[in-house]
């Protein structure tokens, strides 16, 4: 029998909300970091110039600059959370669908102000959802609630990782990049259909205290070095997964895989692990919580980049493959829904748009910069020692659990 408590935890309208937010929330990125470089790489495209594109996810780190404008301001329709989040869903849904009739070959330069506009939109659609997320979960389910956002998150990837590599090996590439736009539909209902959450009291009511009190807020709630810990922790600990996922498509499609293989092995042999323990990982958050979840999926997320650095040593071996994916997937699931719920957790509901983004935008940090050099990398070293750099970098965000977490604190 399961717990009445935890089955209402569960089972429950909010939870169902969180599906759709992962699903509408990692589209556009997936679509900007997984497909757009095996299309690039089709046209010819160097890994070098591939590895650059990755600072057109400039928004996604700097959306904490525009974060105050959606806690302060409400727009005419459909409220404050949702007033803001449906023109950037439906910009999205177009932006996607536009990028594939582009020709990068003539104008790559143009493909990447599209991409930049596509990530615009896509960090500012974040912005929201992590504030109205954080605003109708109560404390007890900010585990399992961002645990649920993070799968449908990945989830969501494997529309333009799987499904969209599947049908570019029988249609044209801007037919594919349209059938992943009408993906954002379902992500426009769910805005069209829940409620607007109620305004929490005490929030901003200028713009000047939008900008100015959740900073505030956040370094006189700690002392400054307890909070300038938690930042550096909240940079490092994501930095070597980050890293190690950034050229996966290209890795797979270097080691011999066909774009069929990819969709259908490497993106689905994740599926099922990464549901079923993300799931059970969200209710072990319930159990165990926050603090030991960061560390024990942590060291699986570590062991998870090690995975890659075998299967450049054994080639291009389908069962390989699918074994990494699927420990992967699992592994990196698990830790980036401890991690989501452990920026929630420090966060002020008052404020929650601008320190998400404050936050959530320091861990796009690595993945816009560091993963800007990763094709340089590679070139110079090889895909074997590159993976095993990315699994010594995530160990300095490991030690920081020591003081951000510690393991017999149970937060």
């Amino acid at each position: 029998m399961i717990n009445p408590e935890l089955k209402q935890a569960i089972f429950n309208r909010r939870m169902l909300i969180c599906v759709f937010t992962g699903f509408s929330s990692g589209l556009p990125l997936y679509v900007i970091i997984q497909l757009l470089q095996v299309w690039l790489r089709e046209n010819n495209a160097s890994l070098a110039e591939i590895g650059l594109f990755a600072l057109v996810g400039m928004p996604y780190t700097l959306k904490f600059l525009w974060a105050p404008l959606m806690d302060r301001y409400t727009p005419p329709l459909l409220g404050r959370r949702r007033g803001w989040l449906l023109p950037m869903q439906l910009a999205s849904l177009l932006l996607i669908g536009c990028l594939g009739m582009l020709d990068p070959g003539l104008s790559l330069v143009t493909v990447a102000y599209m991409a930049l506009a596509l990530a615009f939109f896509s960090a500012s659609q974040d912005v929201v959802l992590d504030a109205f997320r954080r605003e109708i979960l109560p404390d007890s389910e900010l585990g399992l609630g961002n645990t649920i956002h993070v799968q449908a998150y990945r989830i969501a990837g494997l529309v333009p990782g799987s499904l969209a590599l599947i049908l570019a090996d029988f249609m044209s590439w801007s037919l594919v990049f349209w059938i992943v736009a009408a993906f954002m539909l379902p992500g426009v209902a769910m805005t069209l259909w829940v409620k607007e959450p109620p305004r929490v009291e005490g929030t901003p009511a200028t713009l000047h205290s939008a900008i100015v009190e959740p900073f505030k807020e956040f370094f006189t709630r700690k002392n400054l070095s307890a909070a300038l810990l938690i930042l550096a922790f909240m940079f490092f600990y994501k930095v070597g997964d980050s890293m190690a996922t950034a050229l996966s498509s290209v890795f797979y499609l270097d080691l011999g895989f066909t774009k069929t293989e990819i969709g259908v092995v490497a993106k689905n042999a994740g599926l099922w692990p990464m549901i079923i323990g993300g799931l059970l990982g969200g209710i072990w958050m319930i159990k165990l919580g926050i603090n030991r979840a960061l560390w024990i999926f942590g060291v699986v997320q570590l062991l998870s980049i090690l995975g890659f650095a075998v299967l450049a040593e054994v080639g291009a071996d389908l069962w390989m493959l699918a074994a990494v994916i699927a420990f992967e997937y699992l592994g990196v699931g698990l830790g980036t829904a401890a991690f989501v719920a452990f920026i929630a957790r420090e966060t002020d509901k008052r404020y929650a748009a601008t320190q998400f983004a404050l936050l959530t935008a320091l861990t796009a940090l690595p993945r816009t910069f560091a993963n800007a050099v990763t094709g340089v990398i590679v070139e110079y070293s090889g895909w074997t020692n590159f993976f095993l750099l990315c699994a010594l970098i995530a160990v300095p965000g490991m030690l920081l659990l020591f003081k951000v977490a510690p393991w017999n604190e149970r937060l």
